[in-house]
Order: structure tokens, then sequence, then C-alpha cells
């Protein structure tokens, strides 16, 4: 359970740090400002919270990487929920209230995953899942949006080097291939999933991985 409380603590830390200002710059999500990506967040602890309180009695039929749905479209900016996401974010108004509820919904869903027994199976999203895979996967997304809060911020912490360590190694699985020895894992989880374009030598390197990018995951 380790990856997924330090990840998630440094990502709830590095939110804890921003300005006022930091909350309206552009995010690394396309469309979405810091503001709003903060909000998914709260959301995500949201999500965290309802699945680790929904048991199941079924045979898992997704583990750590099966969870994840990959296409190769990006969400179409008139997406239901990411509208929302802006519109919820909006409503703050003051950053300081958003961080206050990020801190306290946050804060539950780390105790609730440290509490939690990781051969107890939870259903969400239509798939069962043993506590310890779903918590393994939210890694690949606490790291992948601690990415996105920093991507226009220079003076804000990056993700820790264990989560992106683990987060590669997780997008490599999903993927079926590994990426290049010469891509940091930085570089490797940001090109894979689209969230910079891969250089022409990069392109070169990837082979017929290159292919199969970006890897959007939902």
């Amino acid at each position: 359970m380790d990856p997924f409380a330090h990840s998630w603590a440094a990502l709830r830390t590095a939110v804890a740090d921003l300005t006022d200002e930091d909350f309206e710059q552009p995010s690394g999500c396309a469309g979405w400002l810091v503001r709003d990506l903060v909000c998914h967040l709260v959301i995500d602890a949201q999500d965290v919270l309802i699945t680790l309180a929904t048991p199941a009695d079924g045979t898992p039929t997704a583990d750590a990487t099966t969870y994840w749905h990959v296409t190769n479209d990006p969400p179409a900016a008139e997406d239901p929920l990411s509208a929302l996401t802006v519109r919820l974010a909006a409503a703050y108004e003051d950053p300081a209230l958003l961080k206050f509820h990020l801190d306290d919904v946050g804060s539950a869903a780390a105790r609730a995953a440290e509490l939690a027994t990781p051969t107890t199976r939870v259903t969400t999203q239509g798939q069962i899942l043993t506590v310890e895979d779903y918590l393994t996967a939210y890694v690949l997304e606490w790291t992948l949006h601690h990415l996105d809060l920093t991507a226009h911020l220079a003076k804000a912490p990056e993700p820790p080097p264990q989560g992106l360590a683990h987060s590669r190694t997780a997008l490599e699985r999903i993927a079926g291939a590994a990426f290049p020895g010469s891509f940091t894992d930085r570089d490797a989880l940001l090109a894979g999933t689209g969230r910079r374009k891969a250089t022409d030598a990069e392109l070169t390197e990837l082979g017929t991985l290159a292919a199969r990018l970006p890897l959007v995951l939902g």
C-alpha cells in the first residue's frame, strides 16, 4: 500500500502549497486550469472512498493493469463530466475552499486506504478488483495528475521518484512493451500518454510502439 500513500500524500502536499495565482494557470490536462484539475482530484478522492466502501463477492474481473480502459483518442471538449468539473471548480471561487475540500476528502481517502484489507474485493465501474490492485492502479492516476499539476508551475515539486518509476512500469504493462532506456520515467509518462509529443528521435527509438501512442487512459 505504500506507493499509493506516498504518491497521494505528495500530490496533496503540492496542492496545499499552491498560491492563489497558481490556480489560474493552465494544467497539463488540455483545456483545464489548475483549479479544474484540483476539483477533479476531489472527485477522485470521493471515488476512492466510495469504492473502498463497496465490497464485492465475485471473482476479480480486473487487476491493476486491466483496470485501465485504453484508447488513442483524448476526451472530447464537450465531454459532460469534464464540463461539469470545470463548472464545479469555478463555483468554489476562493482557492482556499478548494484546498480545504481536497485536504478533507483526500485525508479521509488516505485513511480508508490505510485501513483497508489488501485482499478484500471491491467493485467500481462494473469491475471487481482486490483492494491492493485498485490502490496500485491509482498510483498511476496520482502520478500523472501530479505531472499535470506542475506542467506550467516552475516552482511546484515534481512527483516523487518512486512514484514515477512505479508508474512507468505500470504504463509499460498496459502498453505491453517497454519504453527505451534513454527515456526518463517522466518522459515515458508524458510522451506515452500524449501529454507531450514525442520528438522525431524519440519516435525512431520507440519503433513499433510509436504507432500505438498516445495511450489515453480512462
